[in-house]
């Protein structure tokens, strides 16, 4: 709030909205219901807040954890549409997500952006993590003390004849996060 062109009273609005709001409020809806001309003070007003709430000290995601990582578009408005093909980071975000499964249900989340997909960048984010429920460089991963990666094996994929899906939660995060 510090040297803010903004009013106080805007301020404690807009933290009272984004704390009162059940699916979170975007940048978008918080200039609407503030009354604030500028998308671009609704969105720096959003992002400051949302920092502020984060707890620096929060606890990390325990039990069974799903981890897996995606791009996402990444461009300016001067940029093609094309990116790189592949694992290419032109255009693109590369980002590692994590969800704690609880009874076979989502729990928390966390999502981060990367600068690259080495061992390095992954390790660091899956060093606050107890066990990997599956990623496709696990073999790398095995190397972290108290994780213990892997790919479930569904006891009902053969005799049902249903089909196995590997990391549903995370996947469905990535899936809501791109649309």
């Amino acid at each position: 709030m510090h040297a803010s062109k903004l009013p106080l009273l805007v301020w404690f609005c807009a933290a009272h909205l984004m704390a009162t709001h059940s699916n979170g409020i975007s940048a978008r809806q918080l200039q609407a219901q503030l009354g604030l001309g500028c998308y671009k003070s609704a969105r720096l007003l959003c992002a400051k807040l949302r920092r502020a709430m984060v707890d620096p000290d929060r606890n990390p995601l325990t039990g069974l954890v799903e981890i897996d990582e995606t791009t996402l578009p990444n461009r300016i408005l001067d940029d093609p549409p094309a990116g790189g093909i592949g694992r290419s980071h032109i255009g693109k975000m590369p980002v590692l997500g994590a969800v704690e499964v609880i009874d076979d249900g989502p729990g928390r989340l966390r999502l981060s952006s990367i600068a690259d997909y080495s061992a390095a960048s992954i390790h660091t984010f899956v060093a606050k993590n107890s066990r990997l429920r599956g990623h496709h460089q696990r073999r790398r991963l095995g190397g972290l003390s108290g994780h213990a990666p892997g790919v479930p094996r569904s006891p009902h994929h053969r005799k049902h004849g249903r089909p196995l899906v590997v990391l549903p939660w995370i996947h469905r995060v990535f899936s809501n996060l791109k649309k």
